[in-house]
């Protein structure tokens, strides 16, 4: 039986796993969980963002940066620059508390980035990556077929 299959999807499933829960670990300290992570780093990244283009950009479910945009507006760490009814297509800012945490999870995230690539040198990584985007189009091209 060809085994590739199997490691195909326990890789992937294991890989997801791991980053769910690092983020949970590392965000602790900023008592945020992981799924606050992208909206504050793009917001970062970007300087304002829809909640539209967050989910684009993060490829995170759409009630779960809902979630965690009125989680981060009542924490204090953005701000909607808007005031209409229908927020999802409204611009987000770090506020300035907001930029303060972004600077350290950047600086976090891209720690865990070397740790977790070390051992990769340039080539490697570059055909990983390649890879994995060939991949994510691949999946991308047969969920347009079954329109999932």
């Amino acid at each position: 039986m060809d085994e590739r299959f199997n490691l195909f999807t326990v890789l992937i499933n294991n890989i997801s796993r791991s980053i769910r829960r690092i983020k949970t670990e590392e965000m602790a300290e900023f008592n945020l969980k992981s799924s606050h992570v992208s909206c504050i780093y793009y917001l970062y990244i970007y300087n304002s963002l829809t909640a539209k283009e967050l989910c684009d950009i993060s490829s995170e479910d759409k009630a779960n940066i809902s979630r965690s945009i009125e989680h981060l507006e009542q924490s204090g760490y953005i701000i909607c620059k808007s005031d209409a009814p229908k927020r999802y297509k409204s611009p987000l800012v770090l506020t300035e508390k907001g930029k303060e945490i972004a600077i350290k999870i950047s600086k976090k995230l891209d720690g865990i980035v070397d740790r977790v690539t070390a051992g990769l040198d340039d080539a490697t990584r570059e055909t990983m990556y390649k890879g994995l985007n060939i991949i994510f189009s691949n999946l991308q091209g047969m969920c347009d077929e079954y329109e999932c």
